[in-house]
């Protein structure tokens, strides 16, 4: 299923369309190219809308072709975990290393004579 740029009125419209995808079929998951989307709120409300529509047919969701913007508005609205994209990148983690805190000034460690050693 392709998704077009659309505004908040074109929702309902494109939900139907989704339940007459999954209807004519008996796919488990819906994958949806979302390459023509601009990445703003209308876009993440729509696959949102989109994304419990599938739910309540007993069906999952997954976007391709997803921008790497689109992508990052996805998970700047928390819901990366309920948008999987397919064949972009992993959100929700920043894929580095901890960072290493540096202890404060004037800070020391000492030993106690009746501490056990470490």
């Amino acid at each position: 299923m392709t998704i077009a740029p659309m505004t908040p009125a074109d929702v309902p419209a494109t939900c139907a369309r989704l339940r007459a995808v999954v209807g004519a079929s008996d796919a488990d998951v819906v994958v949806c190219d979302v390459r023509a989307l601009e990445p703003d709120l209308v876009a993440v409300e729509t696959l949102a809308r989109l994304r419990l529509t599938a739910r309540r047919l007993g069906c999952g969701l997954r976007l391709r072709g997803a921008s790497r913007a689109l992508e990052q508005m996805v998970a700047f609205c928390g819901l990366c975990d309920v948008l999987p994209v397919e064949d972009g990148l992993v959100l929700g983690g920043h894929g580095g290393q901890p960072e290493q805190r540096e202890q404060p000034l004037g800070v020391e460690e000492r030993v106690e004579a009746r501490d056990p050693p470490v």
